[in-house]
């Protein structure tokens, strides 16, 4: 471990104390990542790629220190139950418009079988063919 890596370790972990106690430096002291990297003077990249355990321990604190969940997690819910509310709602009208489509199809078979009932299809009085027959090709020379 190099030196600089070894530093922003030890930011990092200045910031989650002064985080989680309420007496941030830098940042709006949110419990969130974003204000973490702040706080420890640490690009959030850094944070979630090179010290990811840092950043798991920080939410586990937040969950055990606080007994709520991060920030995050409650936008994340939130925005869950959202979509869950819209695919329900989502489901209902295509279940209606199905129910819908049924009728429609239902109803122009009705109608298709009574047109057919009422008036028989007319049959021409002339029939022209297209193509004169085999035997009417000899007589028109």
């Amino acid at each position: 471990m190099n030196q600089q890596h070894s530093d922003e370790r030890t930011r990092i972990r200045a910031a989650i104390e002064r985080l989680l106690t309420g007496r941030p430096e830098r940042s709006d002291g949110s419990l969130t990542v974003v204000a973490l990297a702040i706080e420890a003077e640490v690009h959030r990249m850094a944070l979630q790629k090179r010290h990811a355990d840092l950043k798991e321990e920080f939410y586990a604190r937040v969950r055990a220190e606080t007994h709520q969940p991060p920030e995050v997690e409650k936008r994340l819910r939130g925005e869950v139950a959202q979509l869950k509310k819209a695919l329900k709602q989502s489901r209902t009208a295509e279940e209606e418009s199905r129910r819908h489509a049924e009728q429609i199809a239902l109803a122009t078979a009705v109608l298709l079988l009574q047109n057919t009932a009422d008036s028989p299809t007319p049959q021409p009085a002339t029939v022209l063919p297209l193509r004169p027959s085999i035997s009417n090709r000899g007589r028109s020379s």
